[in-house]
């Protein structure tokens, strides 16, 4: 089995590429850095003497996910297990965000993703089935978030999307889960800051991984790992919207740089 991860180069995806790997996995490893990623691969390599294969590609840029998808048919692999990991976040006021921040964090967050499932899972599904896709979201999606306002809704997308996918699917041998961590110990914060956590405790990205790759064997909709993460995730829907963004706006506003 051949597994295909973007946003292999650190963090969650390089976790994923490990686990996967000591499972018997072969890879795909997709990121911009190709040094990181020949290096990742060399090492899953010796160690578990599994297949892997890397590609730089950056899912911001337009057409990307055919890119990635004309290199497999290149070297003839075939995928069966997407992990769609790849993204990054933003926060602050909205339009204190630097221009075109956003609309490269949709394409990563959003476009890739399906862009991605599209080429691939009629292939899966035409050979017979047994594949799925791991579709990476966030806590942040199950409710709106000012000054996370596109990064929430983008997992919002993301949550959503992958459920719609997972009952169409249902019966038709291919798994589809969303992975919801709640802040998890990786690069992530080096980019939008230590703030962005909000005060809660990080979980660490193997225990993160773990518990999605349980989900997925078990053919779970959608995982959120964690308790306190978990039992979060699950009231904030039940209670109104306005509320909920309301709550959610004096919890968020400790990313802002003090006045």
């Amino acid at each position: 089995m051949t597994a295909l991860v973007t946003g292999a180069s650190s963090g969650l995806g390089a976790e994923f590429a490990r686990q996967l790997a000591a499972r018997g996995h072969d890879l795909v490893l997709v990121a911009r850095s190709r040094d990181r990623l020949d290096a990742l691969a060399a090492g899953l390599r010796e160690r578990h003497g599994v297949r892997v294969d890397v590609f730089a590609h950056d899912l911001a840029e337009r057409g990307a996910p055919e890119r990635v998808v004309a290199d497999l048919a290149t070297i003839g692999i075939a995928v069966d297990l997407l992990v769609n990991n790849a993204g990054f976040g933003t926060a602050g006021r909205f339009e204190q965000i630097p221009a075109g921040r956003d609309t490269d964090q949709v394409m990563v967050n959003v476009v890739s993703v399906v862009g991605l499932t599209r080429l691939l899972v009629p292939a899966m599904l035409a050979r017979g089935g047994g594949g799925g896709v791991i579709n990476v979201g966030s806590t942040a999606g199950f409710q709106p978030s000012p000054y996370f306002a596109a990064y929430a809704a983008a997992k919002a997308f993301v949550l959503n999307f992958s459920l719609a996918l997972r009952e169409e699917y249902r019966g038709r041998d291919l798994r589809v889960l969303a992975l919801c961590p709640g802040p998890t110990r990786t690069a992530f914060f080096d980019v939008v800051g230590e703030r962005a956590a909000i005060g809660a405790r990080m979980m660490p990205a193997g225990a993160v991984v773990r518990a999605a790759l349980r989900a997925y064997d078990r053919d779970r909709g959608y995982v959120v790992p964690g308790l306190g993460n978990a039992v979060n995730a699950h009231l904030s829907p039940r209670r109104p919207r306005r509320l909920v963004t309301a709550i959610a706006k004096r919890v968020t506003r400790a990313v802002l740089d003090p006045a």
